[in-house]
């Protein structure tokens, strides 16, 4: 997806995670992906950059659909396709 569709992108949950590090972020989607059913969309917000590498690593181990990432101004704006 291109950085204008992911920033227009509605999601069913928003899991907000700025202020934690690792492994706060993966540690809050992993506790919030069950609130959605299959083919929803969670996103995640981190202020950890390490964020961007862990959580598409998640959506690949778990099945996920990984949908991409936006950074604005720091914070990472991350979208999984359950």
């Amino acid at each position: 997806m291109t950085t204008d569709e992911l920033k227009n992108l509605k999601s069913q949950i928003t899991v907000d995670a700025r202020g934690t590090s690792c492994p706060g972020p993966i540690l809050a989607a992993k506790k919030s992906i069950g609130e959605i059913k299959s083919g929803e969309i969670m996103e995640v917000l981190s202020s950890d950059e390490g964020t961007k590498n862990d959580i598409p690593k998640w959506c690949q181990k778990m099945d996920f659909e990984y949908l991409g990432c936006v950074d604005e101004d720091g914070i990472y704006r991350l979208f999984i396709k359950k």
